[in-house]
């Protein structure tokens, strides 16, 4: 039976989620890859309990994470069952629905019966009666935005969820969402972006500006760039690498020299500030307070431990955010 490690909180800092009374891991664990039946069971379960004794509580994933579609949260499932029962009230689950699910008309976006069918389905899979946290995954363009925003309303309302987000959506979006939400009293918790030093779509389209005049928490999800912030591609890419792979997410034509010429260049700065490029890749993410947390994934206990210990140093002098600045826009 494990027993949780006693002092998993002495080092984790914590951050407030937005104008909200939930505070999140500057860290969280996503289960986007890594957990399904390809993978090692007893590797899943020690990846999770590794994370929890490091103080990550928060516990992120989707409907259709997997692959295949499903199977993290049933993997999940088996592991609450199995390790955390004793401590579900010491974790943040959080689940999306939006993609592709089942076939049909009702398997994907934002429709009322879709969002909300979805999330019974996670609830089943999770052995769980609710969630901390359900987000709306992507807005739906045929969707009114009233009735996916009514929808999160009244999962909150049936106690199958305690908050509710959004993901992927513009600024404008997410202040109607927002705006909807405050109207029928459920208010809009946090926005899971992608952000990392290389996709600074936050910024410069203005969601990180939105969320700040809202009071929204923010959750970066592909902090690391699905990988090529990690140190793998210093010298190209490696065989049993995701470029290498036929991932959808990232191919070998995105790894040019160019890129690798910056990757080595930010590596240098890692090195002098005495973090792997991983660490410096989050800390980055998590200057100056803007980010809630950071999604990071693992494919071992040993990976999560090195994204962990990024928490040692967040802070950035002005000469090193301009060095990251001029290398990563030149």
């Amino acid at each position: 039976m494990y027993t949780a490690h006693p002092d998993r909180y002495a080092e984790m800092p914590y951050r407030r989620t937005g104008r909200s009374g939930l505070k999140l891991p500057a860290l969280s664990l996503g289960l986007w890859h890594n957990f399904g039946p390809d993978r090692p069971v007893e590797t899943q379960r020690a990846i999770l309990r590794r994370a929890f004794d490091l103080g990550v509580t928060h516990f992120d994933l989707a409907n259709n994470y997997g692959p295949p579609p499903g199977s993290a949260e049933s993997a999940l499932g088996e592991a609450l069952k199995a390790d955390f029962a004793p401590y579900r009230d010491e974790l943040v689950i959080s689940t999306k629905a939006g993609y592709l699910m089942w076939p049909g008309p009702y398997g994907e976006w934002g429709s009322r019966k879709y969002l909300l069918s979805s999330l019974d389905q996670s609830l089943s899979r999770m052995g769980l009666e609710y969630v901390d946290i359900f987000y709306s995954h992507r807005p739906d363009p045929e969707t009114p935005l009233e009735e996916t925003m009514g929808a999160l309303h009244t999962a909150v309302q049936q106690g199958k969820a305690l908050y509710v987000g959004v993901s992927n959506y513009s600024a404008e979006q997410t202040r109607e969402a927002a705006r909807i939400l405050a109207e029928l009293g459920t208010p809009l918790l946090i926005h899971q972006p992608r952000y990392s030093m290389l996709d600074r779509r936050p910024e410069t389209g203005g969601l990180l500006d939105a969320l700040d005049e809202l009071q929204v928490g923010s959750i970066a999800y592909s902090p690391l760039e699905q990988g090529l912030l990690t140190g793998r591609y210093l010298n190209g890419i490696p065989q049993d690498s995701r470029a290498a792979s036929d991932s959808p997410f990232l191919n070998s034509d995105a790894v040019t020299e160019e890129l690798v010429g910056k990757l080595r260049a930010l590596n240098e700065i890692a090195a002098s500030r005495g973090q792997s490029p991983a660490q410096l890749a989050l800390a980055w993410v998590l200057r100056q307070g803007r980010v809630t947390s950071a999604l990071v994934g693992a494919s071992s206990p040993r990976q999560l431990e090195d994204s962990v210990a990024a928490i040692g140093n967040l802070d950035f002098s002005a000469d090193e955010l301009a060095r990251i600045d001029k290398i990563v826009q030149s």
